[in-house]
């Protein structure tokens, strides 16, 4: 029997966070002790707190059956209460809000809710993979818009053609941005909502990150400008160090959380409810989040002063989980990638090109970058750092 791969299926290359995974078990089965910064998968374990609730409703919920697809009373009451309380937005959880399996599964399916056939969506490069391939699953097309250094890695939207704009349902948006750290400005956010709205663009606020920042304030939600013609994705991974546990939500406009809600519907069964009785849990604390923050905080700092003192340019992210680390002239990203992969060295990252696309004219965005996912742990990074520090890259390898 001959069995062939769907035209979709077949055009698709390796995703990116499962080749490093190989890299990495090819690493360990030749003995080498590797630290990995390659995917943004926390090491620390989920706050205690948060794992009782989930033991008790484990019992509590034993003959519950089925979850709601779309998240209990209790899980959507909470949300909205962190919203109101995080973001001073006020949203019904009854009909503007809906629980996720993370939110992998939200930005892959969302355009499946809006596009037909050709239909043109805007995303950023470097980028979420989900973002264009939940677009291509969808019949939809895709059209990269460049973070680079030169723009602050904001988005430049007036540069985009006005044909491509009007053309477009949907306009992607990493904030705070994975993974080049940025925040946007609360007067560059107000912007991109009015350019959304302007041009009759649906706003997909990914908002995945916006808990782990590093500035005195905390960045916004494309929500606190009002909830037409924007949804937002949110999810308790990297918040609460709960990847493992895969739950999230979408909030907004409740035209775009019904069409999403009907997606959903017809795809799976709903986060189970005793997680998202610890999703309650985690949400109800910030306590745990500030030490997260330190954390990250800390983390990164070691790594940025090995960096350096090997003789990279460094800048320090505003937010998120990674590093956007450039690499030195001369020597691309994968050049930069492979030589940290050295047996002495031993440190795993994600070259920037392969979470990039070529955008109009513009090269890859990535080509020149490394990202670094701050997700071992301390004594880990510390030990890694002190590999990295020994290195000069500024010279090329021997």
């Amino acid at each position: 029997m001959k069995i062939e791969p769907s035209l979709r299926v077949a055009s698709l290359g390796g995703y990116a966070f499962a080749e490093i995974d190989l890299k990495v078990a090819e690493l360990q089965s030749s003995g080498t002790a590797c630290a990995d910064f390659g995917v943004g998968d926390p090491r620390d374990p989920t706050p205690e707190h948060i794992c009782r609730r989930a033991r008790e409703a484990v019992m509590s919920h034993r003959r519950t059956g089925y979850p709601s697809y779309v998240g209990s009373a209790i899980f959507r009451e909470a949300v909205a209460a962190w919203l109101e309380r995080r973001f001073g937005v006020a949203l019904d959880p009854e009909r503007e809000v809906s629980s996720t399996i993370g939110s992998k599964e939200a930005v892959f399916h969302f355009p499946l809710a809006l596009l037909n056939p050709g239909d043109l969506v805007l995303a950023p490069s470097p980028g979420y993979p989900p973002y264009a391939r939940g677009t291509m699953f969808a019949g939809g097309e895709t059209y990269f818009y460049p973070l680079a250094p030169e723009n602050g890695f904001l988005p430049d939207l007036q540069a985009i053609p006005r044909e491509i704009v009007s053309r477009a349902k949907i306009l992607w948006l990493c904030h705070p941005n994975a993974p080049t750290g940025t925040v946007l400005p609360p007067e560059f956010l107000a912007e991109v909502v009015e350019f959304a709205r302007r041009n009759e663009i649906v706003l997909a606020s990914d908002e995945a990150y916006s808990e782990i920042w590093f500035g005195d304030e905390p960045p916004q939600s494309a929500l606190q400008f009002g909830s037409e013609g924007i949804i937002a994705f949110h999810s308790l991974s990297k918040r609460s160090a709960m990847t493992g546990w895969r739950v999230g939500f979408v909030a907004g406009d409740e035209r775009l959380v019904a069409l999403f809600k009907k997606v959903k519907t017809n795809i799976d069964s709903g986060t189970p409810n005793f997680i998202q009785e610890a999703a309650v849990a985690a949400l109800s604390d910030e306590t745990h989040v500030a030490a997260m923050r330190a954390s990250y905080r800390r983390k990164g700092d070691l790594l940025l002063a090995a960096l350096a003192q090997a003789g990279l340019v460094t800048t320090k992210p505003e937010a998120t989980l990674y590093l956007w680390q450039r690499a030195p002239e001369g020597m691309s990203g994968l050049d930069l990638a492979t030589r940290l992969l050295a047996p002495e060295v031993a440190v795993v990252t994600i070259p920037g090109a392969s979470i990039s696309t070529p955008t109009d004219g513009g090269g890859n965005p990535g080509e020149r970058y490394v990202r670094f996912a701050l997700v071992p742990e301390e004594e880990a990074i510390r030990a890694a750092a002190a590999r990295i520090a020994k290195l000069d890259l500024r010279a090329p390898a021997c």
